[in-house]
């Protein structure tokens, strides 16, 4: 028995990274799943590796608006019939300064609109019992570098909204939680002893780490966790 037998999970703004092994580990607990990116070749070679663990469906879109959120949605919900999680891994990095903040538009819509559009175009299917998770960074929630301007200030705000619509969520019982990795290394590879490529204390480390808090956050085992941001650094911010 998996800890998301029959569950069906979208995740949003998949990379080949930390999308790609938190599809990759819902599916080995059971869950159907429905991964979304703009790039179909990578959606397809995703769909083509995972399908042995599981039914996983694609639908390719930009959700960078709400329209594009919607229908991305929709066709998920279509292909599942129905979504029980919601996990949003939209990334993207720009370093900037106060000098000359050129990443703030992209930063600002990548880590505070996508989330709202996606949340917001989700709340037909969720119920009383999903939970969605987003992903914020430790950047966002404690000390950021000086060129991290527009990266860190989107976000701290993310971490901010992951409280906020947790709080309006409340009477519909559905959670709302997120986490905030250091730097998350590399593409993901299924099946590969991930453990060797980090020790505690890194402050890089594989994307099956964090995928697997944020799987954990999907299952009943954490379902009195709620508007919370987890902080996921393994040790490296004790140094």
């Amino acid at each position: 028995m998996g800890r998301l037998d029959n569950k069906k999970v979208a995740i949003i703004g998949v990379s080949e990274g930390l999308g790609y092994a938190v599809a990759y580990f819902a599916l080995k607990e059971g869950a159907q799943v429905c991964i979304n990116a703009r790039n179909e070749n990578k959606l397809k070679k995703m769909k083509e590796t995972l399908s042995k663990y599981g039914n996983i469906q694609y639908v390719v879109g930009d959700v960078s608006n709400i329209e594009g959120a919607r229908n991305v949605l929709d066709k998920c919900a279509s292909f599942l019939n129905g979504i029980d999680h919601l996990v949003v891994t939209v990334g993207g990095y720009i370093e900037d300064t106060i000098d000359h903040f050129s990443g703030l538009e992209e930063m600002l819509t990548n880590h505070i609109k996508i989330p709202l559009y996606v949340i917001n175009s989700s709340l037909r299917f969720l119920r009383e019992g999903s939970s969605v998770v987003l992903v914020s960074s430790m950047s966002g929630i404690g000390k950021a570098s000086p060129d991290q301007l527009s990266y860190a200030v989107a976000k701290a705000g993310l971490a901010k909204e992951v409280e906020i619509i947790a709080s309006e969520l409340l009477g519909k019982g559905i959670r709302v939680n997120g986490i905030a990795p250091t730097t998350i290394g590399g593409e993901f590879e299924p099946e590969r002893n991930w453990k060797k490529l980090r020790k505690l204390g890194d402050d890089m480390a594989p994307p099956e780490d964090f995928a697997k808090v944020i799987i954990w956050l999907l299952t009943d085992e954490s379902e009195w966790v709620d508007g919370v941001v987890i902080p996921v650094h393994g040790g490296a911010r004790l140094k």
